[in-house]
């Protein structure tokens, strides 16, 4: 993975510290915040607002979500002790590379050709190898490659399907915003044998997740 040049780690740094300040984080998801470029995720238009805690457009009516929302996903997922995550929508894969940090596979699926195709092009640009890409309905999940020890939503559901928590891992936690009435829930899943328990966490705002493939 390449280093952050001096002036990048002041900005990635302060944006970790920035978090904490509103959401405590653990060290290893602050480090995680601290070590990824940011800029290189958001498009250039918008590059002096990349350490701002605020969602960009990325286009394709996507976005990238605020480094707060990132910071609290990553957070919930407990990773500490996770090996493998899936990620579902990976967008801009800002979300991805942060988790990259964390665990020693990241799998992530977008239904959108294009943006896979440019969060690809960053990831080999950033140096990172332990990200897995594939441009497919990331509600099937990843059959080839569970069971997943942590599995992450970065879009809004109507509901998990089951074939999701079947690819989850005994013991292993899925986060994911749900839809709840006008609401959108970030919800907090965790397998045990044969059962899901869930805890709510809080109010969120996300994409919801689309059917289909976008070519």
């Amino acid at each position: 993975m390449t280093r952050l040049d001096r002036i990048t780690a002041t900005k990635t740094n302060r944006l970790a510290n920035e978090c904490d300040a509103r959401f405590s984080l653990s060290d290893e998801v602050k480090s995680a915040i601290a070590n990824t470029n940011r800029e290189v995720f958001v498009p250039s238009a918008f590059r002096y607002h990349a350490y701002k805690l605020d969602a960009l457009p990325i286009g394709a009516s996507q976005y990238i979500s605020s480094p707060l929302t990132v910071s609290k996903m990553t957070e919930y997922l407990k990773p500490k002790g996770a090996d493998r995550v899936l990620e579902v929508g990976c967008g801009s894969g800002y979300q991805a590379a942060v988790l990259s940090h964390l665990f020693r596979g990241v799998f992530t699926i977008e239904r959108i050709e294009q943006l896979m195709l440019e969060a690809k092009s960053r990831f080999r640009e950033l140096g990172i190898h332990n990200i897995h890409t594939r441009t497919d309905d990331g509600q099937n999940g990843w059959r080839q490659y569970a069971p997943y020890d942590r599995i992450l939503f970065s879009a809004t559901a109507k509901s998990i399907p089951n074939v999701l928590f079947e690819q989850l891992s005994d013991g292993g936690i899925l986060v994911a915003p749900v839809q709840k009435g006008n609401k959108q829930i970030i919800t907090r899943y965790t397998k045990n044998g044969s059962s899901i328990t869930s805890e709510e966490l809080e109010e969120c705002d996300f994409v919801p997740v689309l059917d289909g493939v976008q070519k």
